[in-house]
C-alpha cells in the first residue's frame, strides 16, 4: 500500500515517508474555498496557498505587491475547503527579510489566523536565523530555492537559474543548508534539471519541482496554469490539462445569447 493512500491527512511526516519510498508528491496551488475543495478532494498530497496569488487572483505583475493580511484571508478560505492535503501557505514579500523576530511574528499570525499546516519562505543561507526562530515556536517550514520570484527585480529576469558551476554549487550548498536548519522539503523552480536530480539525491527531505525536471521527489504547478484559465503564459515547463480559460467563455457567451433571446429561463427554470 502506498504512503499517500494510507493516510486521512497529510503531514510533513507523510511527504518524508513518501520520499523515503521512492513515491511522487503532487502539489498544486490554490487560492479560494471552491477550487480548494475541488483540489483537495482529487488527492493532492500538498495545496500552496501561493504569492502568486498576486499574479493570478490580483492582477499584479509580480508577487511583490500582495500583504500579509490578503494572504491569510486567501488560506484561511483554502484551509475551511481541505480534510485530507496538507496546506502551506507563502510568506509574503516583505514579512521576513532581514528581520528574524518579524518573520516569526508573520508566521504565527499566519498559523493561528488561517489554520494552515506550515509556511514557506523563498532564499538561501540568508533566511537561515528566521528559519530556526520559526521552527523554535513549532511551526513548520518549506524553502524554496532556485527562481525565486519575490527577488525578480534583483535577478532582472524569470529565466532559468544556476546554470553556471558557481551559482549552482550556491545552490547546493543553500539546499543542504535549508534542510540541515529543519526544512521538511524545499521547492527548486526553473533550475536544470540534471542540478535538480543532484539536490534530490544529495538532500534528505522532499524536494519539489517546478521546472526542474521529473528526478525530484514531486512536481507543483499553479492551478491557474494547468487547467487554462491564465492565457499567454507558455513555459517550457507547463502542461496545460484544460482549456478551461476558452471552456468558460464559451459557457458565459452562451449564457448571454440565452438572456437575450429569452431562451433562459424556459418552463421549468422558473416557479
Amino acid at each position: 500500500m502506498s504512503v499517500n493512500k494510507e493516510v486521512r491527512r497529510v503531514t510533513t511526516r507523510t511527504l518524508q515517508e513518501m520520499k523515503n519510498k521512492g513515491e511522487k508528491i503532487a502539489m498544486l496551488t490554490a487560492y479560494d474555498y471552491s477550487m480548494a475543495l475541488i483540489v483537495d478532494q482529487s488527492g493532492i498530497d500538498v495545496i500552496l496557498v501561493g504569492d502568486s496569488a498576486s499574479n493570478v487572483m490580483a492582477g499584479h505583475e509580480t508577487t511583490l505587491p500582495i500583504t500579509l493580511d490578503q494572504m491569510i484571508y486567501h488560506a484561511a478560505s483554502v484551509v475551511r475547503a481541505c480534510q485530507r492535503s496538507l496546506v502551506v501557505v507563502d510568506m509574503p514579500f516583505g514579512s521576513y527579510q532581514g528581520n528574524s523576530k518579524e518573520a516569526l511574528n508573520s508566521a504565527i499570525r499566519i498559523m493561528k489566523e488561517t489554520g494552515g499546516h506550515a509556511i514557506k519562505m523563498e532564499g538561501g543561507e540568508e533566511i537561515v536565523e528566521s528559519i530556526k526562530r520559526i521552527l523554535t515556536a513549532g511551526i513548520p517550514v518549506m524553502g524554496h530555492l532556485g527562481l525565486t520570484p519575490q527577488s525578480i527585480y534583483k535577478f532582472g529576469t524569470y529565466q532559468v537559474r544556476a546554470k553556471e558551476e558557481a551559482e549552482a554549487e550556491r545552490l547546493i550548498h543553500d539546499a543542504k543548508l535549508l534542510a540541515e536548519s529543519g526544512c521538511f522539503a524545499i521547492v527548486l523552480e526553473k533550475i536544470p534539471a540534471a542540478l535538480a536530480k543532484r539536490v534530490a539525491q544529495e538532500v534528505q527531505v522532499p524536494i519539489i519541482g517546478i521546472g526542474a525536471g521529473s528526478d525530484v521527489d514531486g512536481q507543483v504547478l499553479v492551478l491557474h496554469d494547468m487547467l487554462g484559465i491564465t492565457e499567454g503564459f507558455t513555459p517550457r515547463f507547463l502542461r496545460k490539462y484544460l482549456n478551461m480559460g476558452e471552456q468558460m467563455r464559451g459557457a458565459l457567451e452562451q449564457y448571454v445569447n440565452d438572456v437575450r433571446s429569452v431562451d433562459f429561463p424556459n418552463d421549468k427554470e422558473q416557479y
